[in-house]
């Protein structure tokens, strides 16, 4: 069985979860605004916000709600990724599709 937890995981759960209150912050959003505004319940926000919980969907409400959830997912894109892009391009150099 895949271990889904591990410290690292955590760390960087909690770190995600730190950064989007910061933009709460910057925002100048109480938690009550801003799960108003993505329309998730107080307590989804607290888990999203402590790394301990939370849907996809609710996520990207929050993240939406903030204006960044454009930003969040250019960042996994692998195309913007050089390691990665040199992973497509051997890929692709050897017939394979993506």
């Amino acid at each position: 069985m895949v271990q889904r937890s591990s410290p690292r995981r955590r760390r960087q759960l909690v770190a995600f979860g730190e950064n989007i209150r910061r933009w709460r912050s910057i925002n100048g959003l109480s938690a009550a605004e801003l799960a108003e505004r993505a329309a998730v319940s107080r307590q989804t926000l607290r888990a999203i916000e402590a790394g301990t919980g939370g849907r996809i969907d609710s996520l990207f409400a929050v993240l939406g709600a903030l204006g960044i959830a454009d930003a969040a997912v250019a960042g996994i894109d692998p195309y913007d990724n050089d390691a990665a892009r040199a992973r497509i391009d051997d890929i692709l150099r050897g017939g394979g599709a993506l």
